[in-house]
């Protein structure tokens, strides 16, 4: 049974205590290496692109899912840091290596999309997805990282001991996974063959979150002072 990580009062004593937290350092790793990717000019960028593409029409609304990921990614990682120490050690180890799968994926095979419509709507669902494509470019994005991170937090969410039997809580994130993951594709920001590889990369490391003693492995590198116990 997992136990709730327990505060000392002072933030660099609970750090100290709780080395796990530590893992929230990869974002600035992440961080760098994601924006500077996208600075970078590739004129041997692949198009993806399917069929289903042409099927799915653009619809602004969806913009209210989509930026429900930057609540639930961040905020699931919080909510485990501090209560389930196994669950956040999990979800880190699978949300992390595929956010670096992807960011070596960008720079080995850059991708990119030709999907974006003109937005002719005005409303303010509109107004935010047009500021959205102005900072965030339609480059890097097979496999998904926005759907592969939420993926991760759902497999982490259906197997966290904290939760309990919490059903409501792990229905209502199954429907917002499944949301933000239409959202890519209603507000052309990801091709369904995006998703559909994000989806499966989450998959395939949850099995090896799951199902293989990578702990052992981490601890025989420096990364094994996150799982030192210190309370």
């Amino acid at each position: 049974m997992n136990k709730t990580v327990k505060s000392t009062g002072a933030p660099v004593q609970w750090v100290k205590n709780n080395p796990h937290c530590l893992a929230m350092l990869y974002f600035v790793f992440y961080l760098i290496a994601f924006f500077s990717l996208e600075q970078i000019h590739r004129p041997d960028l692949h198009i993806i692109h399917c069929a289903l593409d042409d099927v799915i029409p653009f619809c602004e609304w969806f913009i209210i899912p989509y930026c429900l990921w930057f609540l639930v990614m961040p905020g699931s990682l919080i909510y485990f840091m501090f209560r389930d120490k196994k669950a956040f050690l999990d979800l880190s180890f699978l949300m992390f290596t595929g956010m670096t799968f992807c960011l070596l994926v960008y720079l080995v095979w850059p991708n990119g999309l030709d999907l974006r419509v003109e937005i002719t709507q005005t409303n303010w669902a509109a107004r935010l997805v047009a500021a959205l494509q102005g900072f965030d470019t339609p480059t890097n994005v097979c496999p998904s990282i926005h759907v592969s991170s939420t993926v991760a937090v759902e497999l982490a969410v259906r197997r966290s001991e904290s939760l309990g039997k919490k059903g409501w809580l792990k229905a209502a994130n199954f429907v917002v996974t499944v949301a933000i993951c239409l959202s890519t594709m209603f507000l052309k920001q990801h091709s369904a063959v995006d998703v559909a590889l994000g989806i499966a990369l989450s998959l395939l490391l949850g099995w090896v979150t799951w199902h293989t003693n990578w702990q052992a492995a981490l601890k025989k590198t420096p990364l094994r002072v996150l799982f030192q116990q210190r309370l």
